[in-house]
Parts: structure tokens; sequence; C-alpha cells
């Protein structure tokens, strides 16, 4: 089919299909993976995880099961098989601890955000959901903002009333002699339907103020770890200050959280304790 071009109009240019090829660059090469996990009660005081599916960048792999209460939790591990995230990826990762089940999340490795070709933003979006007399310890490596990498991180609990949650996370800016990335991470936890904690972190390369004294004060590592239990509601915990690089914050939910600032992921998560470690 021929037909001529209308009035004003133009063809296409060596410039334009460069642009084009551009603005498909993180359509090409970005990466969507995502990753489910679900762990049950046996019915004999274990756990079992019918339920472990991802691939690429999010591979989950059972590290230890639990069949019976003497064994306590099951274990699941994060084996990443690509670099990831890169800038432009989309992963998404669905954790549900149902009633009565206890499971660990952790990883293999640290985990270091880098830039893609196009520019844009990585996204990393986990949801964990805890079910009744449930527990989830989500305890992966840190996570490094290697030079121009640029990404935004959620991650959004459920807990039922009588669920029990150990939540930590350790972000370093930058590898050693390099500059920062930027990092955008937000932790928003529900309780019974009602929030409990709803924090947002927006830090390294062009984010305001992050080096100030009213953020991370000069240091290249942050990390915190929340504690839920419906122990703290008899037992609150008090507010304290472990050392010049740390403090505790009772939430009310009940609920503790340890904040904790260093030079490097080895200064910050020896602090990301409870009951916490008085500073020698």
């Amino acid at each position: 089919m021929s037909g001529t071009a209308g009035e004003g109009s133009t063809a296409p240019t060596a410039e334009d299909d460069s642009a084009r090829a551009r603005a498909a660059w993180p359509r090409a090469f970005a990466v969507r993976a995502g990753a489910r996990v679900t762990a049950v009660a046996d019915g004999r005081g274990g756990t079992a995880v019918p339920l472990v599916s991802g691939t690429g960048p999010l591979t989950p792999r059972l590290t230890r099961a639990a069949r019976d209460a003497a064994e306590g939790e099951a274990r699941v591990t994060l084996v990443g098989a690509m670099s990831a995230p890169l800038g432009g990826d989309q992963l998404t990762l669905d954790v549900r601890v149902e009633a009565g089940a206890r499971l660990r999340m952790d990883t293999v490795a640290a985990s270091v955000a880098l830039p893609g070709r196009g520019g844009d933003a990585a996204r990393y979006d986990v949801r964990l959901t805890v079910g009744e007399h449930a527990q989830l310890r989500w305890l992966p490596g840190p996570l490094i903002s290697a030079s121009r990498s640029d990404l935004r991180q959620t991650v959004h609990v459920e807990l039922a009333p009588t669920a029990r949650l150990e939540l930590r996370d350790v972000f370093v800016l930058g590898r050693t002699g390099e500059e920062p990335g930027r990092l955008t991470t937000r932790v928003s936890v529900n309780r019974g339907g009602r929030p409990l904690l709803d924090q947002q972190l927006d830090i390294g390369a062009g984010a305001p103020g992050w080096d100030s004294g009213a953020v991370l004060g000069g240091h290249r590592a942050v990390g915190q770890l929340l504690l839920v239990d419906p122990d703290l509601a008899r037992d609150p915990a008090p507010p304290c200050l472990p050392g010049p690089d740390a403090v505790v914050t009772p939430v009310e939910g009940p609920a503790v959280l340890v904040t904790a600032l260093g030079a490097d992921a080895l200064a910050v998560t020896p602090l990301l304790r409870w009951p916490p470690t008085p500073a020698e």
C-alpha cells in the first residue's frame, strides 16, 4: 500500500530512528520477574513450604525443612541467578506464612543495584503476609546502591493480630571508593488491618539533604530492625541509645524499631538486635 505525506509532515530521519531505539532500550533489556513462597503449618508442629516458585534474579530455594516443633522454623533462601536489580527492572516477591507456620527468609549474599542502559529506575516490590499465630523472619543480606543506579523498593506487610515479625534491612551507599546511586525505600506494616508503621527513606545521589545531620550525617550505611510481637504489649520496649550510632524506638502495635548508622554493613548489622547489646 502506498501513499503520500500530508501537508506539514516530514519523513523520519536517522535522528528519529536513533531516538526511538534509545527509548526502546529499557523495554528490550529490562527484566520483569517474580517469585512466590507459601509456608503452612503441617499439623505436626512443623512447617511445610508447598509453594517455592521463581526464576532469574528471584530464585527461592528451600534450604531447611521443619518437620516438627523441635526443628523450629523452615528456611527459604533467595539465590540470584543473574545480576539484578538493574535500571528498568521490575521485580516482585510475594511471601505468605499461613496460620501457625514459622518461616525464615534470607538471601545467599548481598544484592547490588546497578544502572541500566536506559536510565530508568528499577523497582522491587515485596509483599509479606503473616497469619494468626504465625512467624516470619525477613533477613535479607545488605542492599548496595552502586554509582548511577536508581532503585525504588517497597516492602508491604500484612500481619494478623497474633502474628510475629522480625524484619531487617541494611542499605549501603556505593561500593568501595565510588559515589552512591539513588535509593528510595518504603516499609509499610499493617497489623489486624490497622497501620503500625509507614516509613520512607530517600538517600543517595539527588536526594535532598540525605547526607545532612538530620538523615545519615556522613555515614554510608543505614539499617533497621522491626520486631512485632504480642508479648511486647505486656512488656513494652523502653526507648534507649545502645550506642552513639543506634537508637531503640518503641512502636505502638506492639513493636520495637532499632535503627543504626555506620561506615558499612559490617558496622551496622551487629547493632540491629533486640535486646540491644550495650556499646563497650
